[in-house]
């Protein structure tokens, strides 16, 4: 009797021995996009207005709000007050303003692809802004910014489209 239960504790020793690991799940990989309305800008009439001196103010106060984030890559819609609300940050971390056209889709998905698993600050639109949240989401969830909303920052936590969450923060002197 002892032999039998002295080998059935090995042979389950042996069996436990070679059974395989449970399976580690996959951590997903997540992009994080850092979406930024313009900050002011001027009422000078014409269609690509620069900055006021608040929106200067502004946008270095993002950048030092920022100034300790790995940023991978800074798009900007192709206006002075888009470009010069990220420029200080960019050149604070020696990064080229890439443009991008905004409220396609395919433009999305293909900044998303080429930065997946990183993070891209974004400086867009009081439209623009929250469309590419809404994008993202799968979801028409946020609305357009009011025009005098300029101290918002969304960041996007993508794992793909359809599947992301927002945080919101705030950045400089309240506009509210």
């Amino acid at each position: 009797m002892r032999k039998i239960i002295l080998a059935c504790t090995l042979l389950s020793a042996l069996l436990v021995g070679c059974t395989q690991p449970p399976q580690q799940q996959e951590q997903p990989t997540i992009t994080t996009f850092i979406l930024v309305r313009h900050a002011e800008k001027a009422d000078d009439g014409t269609k690509d207005p620069p900055l006021t001196d608040d929106g200067v103010i502004r946008a270095n106060d993002l950048a030092k709000m920022l100034n300790e984030t790995k940023i991978d890559a800074i798009y900007s819609t192709p206006y002075k007050r888009t470009q010069q609300t990220v420029k200080p940050i960019a050149d604070a971390m020696g990064r080229t303003l890439l443009s991008y056209d905004p409220m396609k889709g395919e433009v999305m998905d293909s900044i998303f692809n080429a930065h997946r698993g990183g993070t891209v600050l974004i400086s867009g639109h009081s439209n623009t802004t929250p469309w590419v949240a809404n994008y993202f989401l799968g979801a028409e969830t946020y609305p357009d910014f009011k025009d005098s909303d300029y101290d918002n920052v969304m960041v996007l936590s993508i794992i793909e489209k359809g599947n992301a969450t927002v945080t919101w923060l705030n950045y400089g002197a309240s506009t509210n």
